[in-house]
């Protein structure tokens, strides 16, 4: 049975411009998942396996059937072997994204990415500090280069362990040693998993699992923390600011360009082609009024929280987005774009550009991205969205009224800096009762669940119970969407929450960014942790990603747990095939490393969970008071 419109999503945009594909018979995600229908059971319960070609192999089960693939390998084998495969393959989403962004650093210091500086030379002097590198007697961009060099080496090391991790507190640095799980290069951990998980090879479902810890690791504290950081420094920390979300931030009278994926290394010059005088007086030769820049997904978590570029969307809106017939250009880069965009554009006037040497899609515009024209490429883009102006067909366009305001760029550095530079008022507020714990929550869309529900409902449940939510990826663009990034989101909070929130004018619900700045969740915990003379573990603290559905979430998972954060999950992994590892994973992992996964498709019981974990945290930190 076909669901209602308004089972698909809680967002009254997105429900127009569904009904509006319904009408125009335009085929959306929603319609492509009830084709798959009934999805895979063994797929599903994860106890199939194609790593070799004697198979495919899969598990009943129920038992009745086959017990072990062809080479003999169990339920529990097969299901650890996939799991670490998933962790493989976000660990490397994330730290590929990171290498470029450190690879645009160097030539930037060497002088051959002329479009890119320096934007925050204290940054710069922090880190290479960090990393050993005296600044006495060198430039900033010898600074950097060098940094550049440095950080490359994390990615090949064979020698030693990520020096990010130095961050954490000693105690879980000394717990990850003794566990055999403290990340080592970037690139060899990933590498490793592959190896690991060849037939033949890593057969033990624990060992198998330990290696996916370290993976993870190697991406929180190693490839998305370097990341975050080099972009920090080339395009500025993100400080609070005001914009807009959601479909209704297109515009009517201006040309519409959509940044969407991952990387903002492109998307920073997009931002400053558009506000280039020559393609602003081409815009208006072509009937327009100006040159409207918008996101989608992390590409535009990026633009927002630097130049409050306004967001039109989730992951789930990046086809709606497009079937408003108001986009003239869908410019994308890499992760989480739907390939279906190839074929969806062409049944309207939207140019679909694809610009990572590394990502093709379906019928899109080629406009491979290179440092050393970057500001080029870019205004070539913007200008092919400008002269696309004219090709509107006004009877198939739709935008939706609905756009919000929010805040948003509250980098760690931003969130100390509003607690007047250190976080003893947060932890007075902790203390008191105030602010009951803090809620870290995160991650995608996915179709199985109405879109937005389990996001804005978790979170609302967690504030009125005077949790401070801190949040980044589409989470963060949901709560955007539902009012709850703005100050007076605070009236929805308990009465401590309230109080803390008007007094430092922010909301109860902090942007932190897009995905890779989940390492700035893990940089705020530990300076909490190591101001308290504790592990992150003892935080009265937990995570939760309601609505995940990507590789990358895996390994984020991953290494939040092995950081010491109780997460929950919104939707079911591929795992239930296994006793064993459902088991360690839910359970098992707390007396290894302080922390394990819960999974709670729904919301507010999901809730129930990160409470009564902070509850108990409180309790042992002698903090024990009525909620």
């Amino acid at each position: 049975m076909k669901p209602e419109i308004y089972e698909k999503s809680i967002d009254l945009a997105s429900q127009k411009i569904l009904k509006k594909a319904e009408e125009e018979g335009i085929e959306t995600v929603w319609d492509r998942y009830e084709k798959q229908l009934p999805q895979c059971s063994f797929g599903q319960l994860g106890v199939c396996c194609r790593n070799c070609n004697m198979g495919p192999c899969r598990i009943d089960p129920f038992g009745e059937g086959a017990q072990k693939g062809i080479c003999g390998a169990t339920a529990d084998i097969i299901v650890a072997r996939n799991l670490l495969r998933t962790i493989a393959a976000g660990a490397a989403a994330h730290s590929d994204h990171a290498r470029d962004a450190v690879l645009t650093f160097k030539k930037m210091s060497e002088g051959e990415a002329g479009s890119y500086r320096i934007k925050d030379e204290a940054k710069l002097l922090s880190l290479a500090s960090e990393y050993g590198i005296p600044p006495e007697g060198k430039s900033p961009k010898e600074v950097a280069s060098i940094l550049a060099d440095t950080l490359l080496q994390e990615f090949g090391k064979q020698d030693g362990h990520l020096l990010c991790t130095r961050r954490v507190p000693e105690s879980r640095l000394k717990l990850w040693a003794e566990l055999g799980i403290e990340p080592r290069g970037i690139d060899r951990e990933i590498v490793e998993c592959m190896h690991r998980t060849h037939i033949g090879v890593d057969n033990d479902a624990v060992h198998i699992l330990l290696q996916g810890l370290r993976t993870g690791l190697s991406d929180g504290w190693g490839g998305s923390m370097i990341a975050t950081d080099v972009q920090d420094i080339l395009f500025g920390i993100p400080q609070p600011r005001r914009s807009t979300v959601n479909l209704g931030v297109l515009s009517k009278d201006k040309v519409n360009v959509i940044v969407h994926g991952h990387e903002p290394i492109l998307s920073e010059m997009i931002v400053e082609a558009a506000e280039d005088p020559e393609l602003l007086k081409l815009a208006e030769e072509k009937g327009a009024a100006g040159i409207n820049v918008a996101g989608i997904c992390c590409t535009g978590n990026e633009t927002l929280m630097r130049h409050g570029t306004p967001i039109a969307g989730t992951f789930l809106q990046q086809e709606l987005a497009v079937i408003t017939g108001a986009v003239e250009a869908m410019v994308v880069d890499v992760q989480c774009v739907m390939p279906s965009l190839g074929e969806l554009t062409g049944c309207y006037h939207t140019k679909f550009i694809s610009t990572s040497p590394k990502a093709d899609f379906p019928n899109t515009i080629r406009m491979e991205f290179h440092e050393g024209r970057a500001y080029e490429t870019a205004k070539e883009i913007v200008r092919i969205a400008v002269e696309n102006f004219p090709n509107r067909v006004p009877e198939k366009i739709t935008i939706p009224e609905e756009k919000q305001e929010c805040m948003v760029g509250f980098s760690a550095e931003a969130i100390l800096s509003a607690l007047g530079g250190s976080p003893d008022p947060l932890i007075e507020a902790i203390k008191g009762g105030d602010v009951w714990g803090i809620g870290a929550v995160v991650g995608c869309n996915n179709v199985k669940v109405t879109h937005n529900y389990g996001h804005v409902n978790l979170v609302k449940e967690l504030i009125k119970n005077n949790v401070l939510v801190v949040t980044t990826g589409c989470n963060a663009i949901a709560c955007a969407e539902a009012g709850l990034l703005l100050p007076e989101a605070s009236e929805l909070a308990g009465d401590g929450l309230k109080a803390v929130c008007k007094a430092l004018g922010i909301p109860p619900v902090l942007h932190m960014g897009s995905c890779v700045d989940i390492s700035r969740i893990l940089v705020l915990s530990s300076a909490l942790a190591n101001y308290l003379g504790v592990d992150i573990s003892d935080l009265p603290a937990a995570g939760a990603a309601p609505e995940w559905m990507s590789e990358k979430a895996v390994s984020i998972g991953a290494y939040v747990v092995s950081s010491g954060v109780f997460t929950v999950l919104g939707t079911i992994p591929a795992i239930l095939g296994s006793q064993a590892v459902t088991s360690l994973l839910t359970e098992g992992l707390n007396s290894v490393v302080g922390a394990s996964f819960a999974v709670e498709p729904d919301p507010l019981k999901a809730a129930k969970l990160m409470l009564e974990h902070i509850d108990a945290k409180r309790k042992a930190l002698g903090l024990d008071s009525q909620r």
